[in-house]
């Protein structure tokens, strides 16, 4: 196995009936989350069950340990998109993820098959041919991404988000009046889900009736969460086409979303991380 490198491990909790592997892994691992593209890698023996490589036959009932492989000998497609690097060192790196992109996926245009080119390779033992994106922002939504640039960083950092030890803020342009503080406890997906926000400044819209601009934080990780949340209370986010009220939707815009910076104790170094991205220019022109 020295052309793979574990790049994500789980244990399997105690579970109320036994399940098939394939059928359990989806939405396990961070790096592939779907349980199609789990399937796939099971399929390239890129899965271990308990120090084993898995079969699609396998099952899991608890106790059992996971792992997730990266082929070093594998080719992936790169390319040449410039992305601002907000910090780097052998283990990690945070870019500033632009609108209009998605993270990773079957896509050849995507951030993970453009960091190679943007990234300095790690010198670790452990260092990824691929520097993993740890975490996942919406295709439409800009802002700080966390990379691995280790297998060893990987895991580290998957278990900080895991355990909600990464501080996220984000940046909202939102429609119609609000509350100046508020905590949103709704369930997304049928899963509890909590967000909290603070309204910054509001201004008058002719179209909109007013539109403020909100400071965000999310404390689970849900996907959609805070666009789901701020629609359910009434107050969608400008340019959300998926999330908007009928008749409000603007288009050509984009999504006013914006990942603004991440905290955290750095894995390895034990240094605190934090790590902002200048709002983009279309905040500033409704916010000067």
């Amino acid at each position: 196995m020295s052309d793979k490198l574990v790049i994500e491990s789980h244990f399997v909790p105690e579970l109320d009936s036994s399940s098939r592997l394939s059928d359990y892994l989806g939405g396990v691992f961070k790096t592939i989350s779907s349980r199609k593209g789990m399937k796939k890698a099971i399929d390239k023996s890129l899965v271990l069950l308990n120090g084993k490589m898995a079969s699609t036959a396998d099952f899991v009932s608890g106790g059992e340990t996971i792992e997730l492989l990266e082929n070093l000998s594998q080719n992936r497609p790169e390319i040449e998109l410039k992305l601002e690097v907000l910090f780097e060192d052998e283990h990690l790196a945070i870019i500033h993820k632009p609108a209009g992109i998605e993270v990773s996926g079957n896509k050849r245009w995507t951030i993970a098959n453009a960091l190679s080119s943007n990234l300095i390779r790690s010198t670790e033992s452990d260092a990824l041919k691929f520097p993993e994106p740890i975490h996942r922002l919406d295709y439409p939504t800009s802002g700080v991404l966390l990379i691995g640039k280790t297998a060893s960083a990987v895991t580290a950092l998957n278990q900080l988000f895991e355990h909600r030890m990464v501080k996220k803020t984000y940046y909202a342009v939102t429609i119609g009046e609000m509350e100046l503080n508020r905590d949103i406890r709704l369930p997304v997906d049928g899963k509890p889900s909590y967000s909290t926000f603070s309204v910054l400044y509001t201004i008058e819209s002719e179209r909109f009736g007013c539109l403020n601009l909100v400071e965000l934080h999310p404390h689970t990780g849900r996907r959609h969460q805070l666009r789901k949340h701020l629609s359910e209370i009434g107050n969608p986010i400008l340019g959300d086409r998926d999330y908007g009220l009928e008749g409000l939707i603007l288009n050509g815009k984009g999504l006013y979303l914006h990942a603004s910076s991440l905290h955290f104790i750095h894995p390895r170094t034990k240094t605190e991380i934090s790590i902002r991205a200048e709002l983009p220019k279309k905040f500033k022109k409704l916010f000067p």
